[in-house]
Parts: structure tokens; sequence; C-alpha cells
């Protein structure tokens, strides 16, 4: 499978490492085509890693997942091209996440989401949010926080739930241990979950952390 990996971030290179260690070919999309980190990343790599603009990804791309920061990934989705996400599973790993005075603050929050302004925005794209109430560690290695904790999908899209799920089994995650929140507005919960996450990471000194959603029979 070929994926573009929008973000050049900790979080994008984390996820772009793990595709290609599974057999997937990858390019690392950021707005230039020099970007330095983008080209020593797929230099390091070769092979089947590549080093692309946002719109040279994500025409690359047969999956397209967003890493930037949710407060700008509208931008770059724009520079990576409606007609190039046109079809394709389009997976939102983002958080509208900003500090101020220290402080974190969630915007959009509460009456909307940057999974759902990425849909609205890209009515043709297939978009799931995931993985956004993980480190990018966890997202890509469950295995470090031991118990049958949980990821999250949401989506109008049932296919590219499917779809998604099955990566995330690539991942690590058991199909049982990915619980589907329904349509895409679900992502509001998904990403003002962010605050509780930051304050268990003050909490505990880490990020090997996840929660672990049970029922009574």
């Amino acid at each position: 499978m070929r994926y573009a990996v929008l973000g050049t971030g900790e979080v994008g290179r984390t996820l772009a490492g793990r595709l290609l260690e599974l057999g997937h070919e990858v390019t690392l999309g950021s707005r230039t085509r020099d970007n330095p980190v983008a080209v020593e990343w797929a230099t390091a790599e070769a092979g089947r890693a590549h080093a692309g603009t946002f719109a040279e990804a994500a025409a690359a791309g047969e999956v397209v997942v967003n890493a930037v920061g949710g407060r700008v990934a509208l931008d770059a989705l724009e520079a990576a091209g409606a007609e190039h996400l046109a079809g394709k599973v389009l997976v939102d790993v983002s958080n509208p996440l900003a500090f101020e005075d220290g402080a974190p603050l969630l915007d959009p929050v509460g009456s909307d989401s940057v999974g759902e302004r990425i849909q609205r925005a890209f009515p043709g794209a297939r978009v799931v949010k995931t993985l956004n109430t993980v480190n990018c560690r966890v997202m890509v290695d469950p295995g470090r926080v031991p118990g049958e904790h949980q990821v999250f999908v949401c989506g109008a899209d049932a296919r590219a739930k499917e779809q998604v799920t099955a990566l995330l089994g690539e991942f690590g995650w058991p199909a049982g241990r990915v619980l589907d929140l329904g349509g895409i507005r679900a992502a509001r919960a998904m990403e003002m979950y962010l605050p509780l996450w930051l304050t268990l990471f003050e909490r505990f000194g880490d990020a090997d952390f996840n929660i672990e959603v049970r029922r009574s029979d």
C-alpha cells in the first residue's frame, strides 16, 4: 500500500517509519519539496521512503494520513489539493491544541472538531478520526502499555473505518480493542479528551499510558 503522511514532526515520522517497517511505501509530505527533515528522513530510510510537498505526497498515496497539528490541518490539506484527496481514506490523527500562558487550549472545541472541519472542507475524502488519544509511540506499538486498553475510530464511511481498523491491526491493535464511536461528529469527544491526557501525562511523568473501557455483562 502507498501511504502519504503529511507532517514531519515526531508523530508524522513515527507513523511513517512504522508503515515502512510493515512493508508499505511512504511519502512524507511537507510544505516545501526541500524540507530538510523530510529529505533527511527519506534519505536515511531509502527504498520505499520518499519526501515531497503536501500535494506530491497526497497524489502518490492511496491513503493519506494527516499528522500535522489540528490548528493548521486545513491549510496543509488545502495545499495537498482536494483532487488528490477525493475518494481516498484520510486518516486524521490531529488535535486542535495550542498553549496560552502555559495553559492548553482547544479550538475548535465542544460544538465542532478538526475531524468535522476536514470532512466539510473535503467532502470527497473519506475521513476517519483515530489515534489522537494516545502518544505516537503507543499509536504504533500498543504493547508499550499492558492490558486491554482501547483506541477509537469515527467517521461517516463504514468501509473507510474497516480499512483503518485493518491498519490499526497492523500496528498491533486487535479489532476487538478498536471502538467505533459512529459518525465524524464523535471527533468532538475524541479531541476533547486531550486535556485529560495532558493531565495524566503530568501526573505520570511519561506518555506510556492509555485508558481501558469496560462494560458489565
